[in-house]
């Protein structure tokens, strides 16, 4: 839904308790034009960003990459299920090509669907309990490099240290040695534990690690990628003989991670590889 809000025709619009209208995801003044809400004079509603109260509740978001060898046995999905099960305890509930998501999780019938549609991407929807709120974006795609899938997973916490912060290590290693995994990126933000978005300005997410896969330490070189200009250094992953690195960054409360994020971005590009940093 908020994917769908982003941008002309469709759009989010909230009364301001104190008049007028403004988007409820960019926060821009709205007013009726033609037969349409729009923007009237490029600035945001004070309701948007007016200060929001501390809250506890926390979302953490994997962003990260697989590739694998397109074959008839190849089952997707089966690397998003390992991850909802490494930080839930168990699978997702639902899967569908949009909301309401309405079909029981099942990795055969989604990689039936993904064949079908190939060469096509296929974007879909994968949802948790509603006692343990979780959802993920997955988009399947084929590439020079073989079957790609894009995800995005977020899950919601009520207090910071339920975060389980001390289980994405090892969660890298699963999707390194078992998935294929290509990069992953994991941030921490202040939001709603429910996944829900409220119409106000909310606080930017805080990297929290960066992983490496073995194919693009070993295009960079192991001595170089092995040894970025950071605090602290990463460490391998997955076959001693051709690892993984898994960067830690900080623990998601200090902005000056994105500061080390930028600085590693910029030292794996130079070093000659391209890995997808992105919250």
């Amino acid at each position: 839904m908020r994917t769908a809000l982003g941008g002309a025709p469709n759009r989010w619009v909230v009364q301001d308790p104190q008049g007028g209208y403004y988007d409820g995801l960019s926060g821009a003044r709205l007013g009726w034009r033609d037969g349409t809400f729009a923007p009237i004079d490029g600035t945001l509603a004070d309701a948007f960003t007016a200060e929001a109260a501390p809250t506890e509740h926390r979302q953490l978001t994997l962003a990260f990459r697989t590739v694998h060898v397109p074959d008839e046995r190849l089952v997707l999905g089966r690397a998003l299920e390992a991850a909802w099960r490494h930080l839930t305890g168990s699978p997702p509930v639902g899967w569908g090509t949009a909301e309401p998501v309405n079909l029981p999780w099942s990795p055969h019938q989604l990689t039936d669907l993904a064949r079908d549609r190939a060469p096509a991407p296929t974007q879909l929807v994968a949802v948790g309990a509603p006692d343990r709120p979780a959802i993920a974006t997955q988009r399947v795609a084929r590439t020079t490099a073989g079957v790609a899938e894009e995800v995005n997973l977020t899950l919601g916490y009520e207090r910071p240290q339920d975060v389980p912060l001390d289980a994405l290590e090892s969660l890298a290693a699963t999707l390194v040695t078992e998935h294929g995994l290509s990069t992953m990126l994991t941030t921490v933000r202040a939001a709603r534990a429910d996944l829900t978005l409220p119409p106000h300005v909310e606080g930017p997410p805080i990297p929290v690690s960066f992983t490496l896969g073995s194919r693009d330490v070993k295009r960079i070189g192991l001595p170089r990628a092995g040894s970025p200009p950071l605090a602290t250094q990463p460490r391998p992953l997955g076959s001693p003989a051709s690892p993984a690195l898994h960067y830690p960054l900080g623990d998601g409360t200090d902005p000056k991670a994105w500061n080390a994020l930028q600085t590693l971005g910029a030292y794996l590009r130079t070093a000659g590889g391209s890995p997808v940093l992105r919250p």
